[in-house]
């Protein structure tokens, strides 16, 4: 009498083993009532279908199916050992000495292209070291990596207090972990004081003249002093270049020779203001208030206001011998009783300009804009050659 172990197709487990008697009819019905199946069909254990009881060998073991074809036992084992697997194969790391235990899965579903993803997507593709309790070694720190290891197992990041937050991005940096890099970099910008914009006050400025030598200049390019009371100060040489002086109160203050290129002066007040030798190239003026400034230096080192915008600023009883005015723009502004001999006005805006009682003795205005400009009580003639249009 020949006996055979019976298992259902695809399973090596809850066999019975029976007798083989009569037909393969027989053996199915017998196996019916043995696994609780419908049996249709018997496969040996390569996969091959018996279909005549005289196969059949003894002690073999056969695979009854209800019709599905032919299932190896041995390849749903593995997939389902490696899907179980996925979920519960922990590992434990030693990040700096600290263990810290958590699943494969931890490390490679969240940031897959990440250096820890690479590390342990795999066993031991990346040979790595281990401690005498198997530990994977990695010398990193490890109050830095413990916010990156709860990200990478909830999503969210979370800093204890006392742990400094660009020690945590350079962890992340090191790990290749791109979008926690990204978050850590915009919460350490949102965590930055704004930049300070406020004008300097007159105090501060007053604080810098004294720390710093009469001989060495002071750089004050592009600084802001909207708005500030630099009355009466000794400003001489400074580089106010590009500087916002813009309402500033200048009256009576010694510019001489200071660097006022591109500076925003507009509506600031500088009248009496001694600016001799002063660069105001393409700066902004307009509407400012320069009464009776002092632009003549007896050395006869020449101002140059080449450029700027003089619209509407009032420049009354002004000194201005030798100024360059070329090409700046002084629409409707006021120019009564100014001294400009030799001043350079070629291509230079005098629309509506009020040049009354202005000495204007050899002055050179070749190609400037006098439209509706006033020239009334002119202390000399204006002569043709000068080529105003």
């Amino acid at each position: 009498m020949r006996r055979v172990t019976l298992f259902v197709n695809g399973t090596s487990k809850n066999g019975k083993v029976v007798a083989v008697y009569g037909t393969l009819s027989d053996l199915l019905s017998v196996a019916s009532n043995k696994l609780g199946i419908k049996a249709v069909s018997l496969y040996n254990g390569k996969g091959g279908l018996i279909d005549d009881i005289a196969l059949i060998r003894d002690d073999e073991v056969l695979y009854v199916s209800e019709g599905d074809p032919f299932i190896d036992p041995q390849h749903e084992a593995k997939v389902t050992a490696d899907q179980h697997g996925a979920h519960t194969d922990w590992l434990t790391l030693n990040i700096g000495g600290r263990p810290f235990t958590t699943t494969r899965s931890t490390l490679v579903s969240k940031e897959p292209e990440s250096m820890l993803a690479h590390m342990f997507r795999e066993k031991d593709v990346w040979g790595n070291k281990q401690d005498e309790h198997g530990a994977y070694l990695i010398d990193r720190s490890p109050e830095y990596f413990e916010p990156i290891l709860n990200y990478l197992r909830h999503g969210q990041l979370i800093i204890n207090e006392g742990i400094n937050i660009r020690g945590v991005l350079e962890e992340a940096r090191f790990f290749g972990i791109e979008q926690l890099t990204e978050q850590l970099e915009a919460a350490i910008k949102n965590t930055q004081p704004a930049e300070d914009h406020s004008p300097i006050s007159r105090k501060e400025f007053v604080r810098f003249l004294l720390a710093t030598p009469t001989k060495s200049e002071l750089r004050c390019q592009g600084l802001n002093f909207s708005g500030a009371d630099l009355s009466r100060l000794d400003l001489r040489y400074i580089n106010f270049k590009m500087a916002n002086l813009s309402r500033c109160n200048l009256t009576h203050a010694n510019l001489c020779c200071a660097n006022l290129e591109r500076a925003d002066l507009s509506g600031a007040n500088l009248d009496g203001a001694n600016l001799q030798g002063v660069k105001m190239l393409c700066s902004n003026a307009e509407g400012a208030s320069l009464k009776g400034c002092n632009f003549e230096d007896p050395s006869g080192l020449k101002a140059n206001l080449e450029g700027a915008n003089l619209k509407g600023v009032d420049l009354e009883g002004s000194q201005m011998t030798g100024v360059n005015l070329r090409v700046a723009t002084l629409k409707n502004a006021t120019l009564k009783n100014c001294n400009l001999r030799g001043a350079t006005l070629a291509g230079t805006d005098l629309e509506n300009c009020d040049l009354s009682g202005c000495d204007l003795q050899e002055a050179n205005l070749r190609g400037s804009n006098v439209k509706g400009a006033i020239f009334e009580e002119m202390l000399t003639p204006l002569h043709m050659s000068q080529s105003v249009r």
